[in-house]
């Protein structure tokens, strides 16, 4: 387990958790079908490497990706953590603790480019595919983390998109339940004790809606 140190920090600095969110222009459908939600988890994934030993051309060719993480992804190799992610039609939530000075800029910049150039070529379009530059805000404790966790998870229910967000396959939250293998996301910032007892507190619909006004600047839409 990471205690979050309890600091605002306006600025992305070094060992701290940020939730960042961007979204589309004019809320423009930028996931449309299984490939293109599974392009970007490849992309965030890949991504967390500060220097990837082979491109990501080559890298989406492999059999076994989980052997190549398991190689390359030290903590001495990423630059960012990824604490917690949920993709929507029309944008993104990750939660991110940045490891490498401008870790995190780094990564956002590389996957939105990269997955802006996949869906320009598949959809035969042109021009920028995002709003502006991603928002962030820091993360200022293990309490408001496990409250934002929950938030990013319960995006696709409170959406309507889904009544439980175990039927959501585009998020992290099978990963907090312990159902995948060959995860993106890093175990240590998981805070209760079981995955029985996360599913408790993301389900817990009254506290959440409590901490949702108390916490409403961590959202960031």
């Amino acid at each position: 387990m990471i205690i979050i140190e309890t600091m605002k920090r306006e600025h992305l600095a070094d060992n701290f958790v940020y939730h960042v969110f961007t979204k589309s222009i004019a809320g423009y459908c930028i996931f449309r079908d299984n490939l293109d939600y599974a392009r970007m988890i490849d992309l965030i994934r890949y991504y967390r490497l500060e220097k990837p030993p082979t491109k990501f051309s080559a890298y989406i060719k492999l059999k076994d990706r989980d052997r190549f993480f398991s190689k390359y992804c030290s903590e001495k190799e990423k630059i960012v953590d990824i604490v917690a992610y949920c993709m929507m039609p029309t944008h993104l939530h990750v939660a991110l603790r940045q490891l490498k000075s401008s870790g995190v800029s780094i990564f956002m910049g590389n996957v939105l480019n990269s997955y802006t150039r996949y869906f320009n070529t598949r959809y035969d379009r042109k021009g920028p595919l995002w709003q502006s530059r991603f928002k962030h805000v820091a993360v200022e404790s293990n309490e408001q983390l496990s409250h934002l966790t929950r938030y990013i998870h319960l995006n696709p229910v409170t959406e309507h998109l889904c009544e439980d967000p175990g039927a959501w396959a585009y998020s992290s939250y099978k990963e907090y339940m312990g159902e995948l293998t060959g995860t993106v996301c890093t175990e240590d910032y998981r805070l209760f004790p079981t995955p029985s007892a996360y599913r408790d507190f993301v389900f817990d619909q009254k506290e959440y809606q409590r901490s949702l006004a108390h916490l409403k600047y961590l959202y960031l839409e």
